[in-house]
This record gives structure tokens, sequence and C-alpha cells, in this order.
């Protein structure tokens, strides 16, 4: 059954009809009176810059009489830094593209005091082309200058803002991985890392060496999913929980399952992969290197002879799974043969360790 609607709709009020008195008034205006009283200066003069004329309007912003005014030059009413300007860039300017416009200047009051000004010239021409007068119109440009100087300070107090931001990310990213790599007799170790972006933010990318015997040292290396000071706290608390288990248990596929045990526990809404890496010295002075990863890419080892491979096999990330997939590789680290361990990113360098003998 089709239900009647009704649509109802008010329009505007019509406007109010004109007054015929006060249109006369402003139609009566005179030119005068319009050039006296327009809601901004007026000037006049000559090519030289000596004012022939001047309206009542910037008569009263500056605090001169038109006697006062009349035959200075207008340069004398600019400040030093704007009087060289005016000499050296807006006349020559004027003179050669027959119109300036929107030139921000300080104009001296009588008192004293600057008036924030914008000033727009047209230069005018007789039949030969030769310059006679130039009208000028200044437009008093207080608030803007007010608005200008907020804006230049809001825009300041972000970059200090951001500059600390930077510097505070800086100081806790490198809190996040060590000072110093230990010295490992025979065994040469180096770290290169790389932030992504610009630096401002901390990132979830972290490594780190340790001993944690005479002849044992451990090399980790990770990423926590995310950025930012959440980020970092997860990934302190990795750096602390592995440190703290490999002292009582040697195997790297061990030290993963309570690192993951530890982020479950916390109830933390982010995981992490890393790779784990044990570097023991047997009796015959030679390096073992054990691995374990964990969502990780694997460690890379570059040879002369044989040239570029994998080490370890592939597990599962930690913090998702209460009993992830993690498997060990061993290998000697022989002379020439170079294992890296990295975090790659695309487009950018990948931050990675090396170990070298």
């Amino acid at each position: 059954m089709d239900v009647p609607v009704a649509f109802a709709a008010e329009l505007p009020p019509a406007p109010p009809p004109v007054d015929p008195a006060g249109l006369a008034g402003v139609l009566q205006d005179s030119a005068e009176d319009l050039f006296d009283n327009a809601p901004c200066g007026y000037l006049s003069t000559l090519p030289d810059g000596t004012i022939v004329k001047v309206n009542q309007t910037l008569l009263t912003w500056l605090g001169y009489g038109r006697a006062e005014l009349v035959g200075r030059r207008l340069s004398s009413l600019l400040g030093a830094g704007d009087r060289i300007y005016y000499e050296t860039h807006y006349a020559p300017l004027l003179r050669m593209q027959g119109t300036v416009r929107e030139i921000a200047v300080d104009l001296v009051r009588a008192d004293g005091t600057r008036l924030p000004a914008l000033l727009n010239s047209v230069l005018r021409a007789d039949p030969a082309g030769a310059p006679v007068a130039v009208r000028m119109t200044i437009f008093d440009a207080t608030d803007r200058r007010a608005y200008e100087r907020e804006l230049l300070r809001a825009r300041r107090q972000a970059e200090e803002s951001e500059a600390r931001a930077r510097e505070l990310a800086r100081i806790l990213q490198q809190s996040l991985i060590p000072p110093a790599l230990p010295e490992i007799p025979g065994l040469d170790i180096a770290a290169r890392y790389r932030p992504a972006g610009n630096g401002d933010e901390v990132g979830g990318d972290f490594y780190d060496v340790f001993q944690t015997g005479r002849d044992d040292w451990v090399i980790v290396v990770g990423d926590v999913r995310g950025k930012g000071a959440a980020a970092a706290a997860v990934t302190a608390l990795i750096r602390h929980t592995v440190r703290a288990a490999a002292i009582r248990v040697r195997r790297p596929k061990l030290v993963l399952v309570q690192l993951n045990q530890e982020l479950l526990r916390q109830r933390e809404e982010r995981f992490c992969t890393l790779v784990y890496a044990r570097v023991r010295r047997d009796r015959q002075g030679r390096f073992r290197l054990t691995v374990a990863a964990a969502g990780h890419p694997l460690p890379l080892r570059y040879s002369t002879r044989r040239g570029l491979d994998v080490l370890g096999r592939p597990g599962t990330l930690l913090g998702v799974l209460p009993a992830p997939r993690l498997q060990e590789s061993s290998t000697y680290l022989d002379p020439g043969r170079r294992p890296v361990l990295h975090r790659r990113r695309h487009r950018s360098p990948p931050q990675r360790r090396v170990l070298r003998r």
C-alpha cells in the first residue's frame, strides 16, 4: 500500500529592500573622499621616490601631518634594512618591470614605532615611455606579521621537539645494542647497525654479543614486530631473557624455548624473529658454531673456495605458538670462512654481524 508522504521546505528569508537613501549616499561619495578614507594607504611619488600625494588613512596610521610627508623621500620612512632593500632591489625592479607587489617592509611612525606593511607599486610612464610617477598602495600587515611570527615560533618548537625525539630515539636505540664487542682471541668479529628510515623512531631490530664462559660466546640477532617505545620494551625483555637463559642453558634451541615461554607469559601482543649462535672453542683451538633460528633469515657463510651458502635450518617465530619448531645446526669456523648473521630489509643495506677467522 502506498503511503502518502508530505514534504515541507522552508525558503530562506528574502533580502531586505535596498534603502534608496543609503544607496544614494554611497553613490555620492566623492573621488577625493574615496581616496582619503580608503581602507588602505595611498601614496604617489616621483620616480626618485619623493612623496607628492598621500591619503589620510596612511597619515593616521603613521601619525604624520600631510605637510610633514609631502616632499620627503619614501626611503626615509623605512628602517635601515628595508631602506637598503628598497634602493638595491625594490626601485630597480620597479623600473625594470613597471610593477612590484606584496613587498613586506616596516614603516617608521612619527613616534618611532614600526608599522608592518605590504607595498604594491605601479610605475606610470608618459607616451614616450619615460617614467613620470609611482602609484603605491600600502596595507597594514600587523596582524599578518603577528600570525607569521606565531607560525614561525610553532615551527621552531616543532623542530626542537622532533630533534629531542630523534635524540631520545638514538639514545634508546643505542641502549638496546652492546656498546662494544667482546674480544675473542683467535677470532675477528665486527658489527654494523643501520636503522631504517631517518632514525627518529626506535626500531625493533637488535643484536647482542656476550661471553658465557671461558671459551664460550653467544651472538644474537633479532627483530621485534613494530616500532616505538612498546617495541623497545619488548626488545629489552628479550635481551635480558636471552642473557639470563644463556648462563643456565647451553643449547641454543633450549634458550629460544625459554624465551618463547617468557614472551607468552608476558602476554605481549608482539612477536619476534631471532637467530641464536653459540661460538665455542674446543681443546684443539677450533671454533664450533651452533645456530638455531626462529623465523629469522638464516646466517650466510662465505668461503673463497665455495662461495656463499646458508647456515642452519629455519624455525618458527617466537611469542605466538606454545611449542615452536626449532632446530640446531653446527659447523666449524675454518680459516677463510666467514659467517654473517644479518637482518635484511628491502631497499636498505643489511644490518649484519660478521665473524672471520
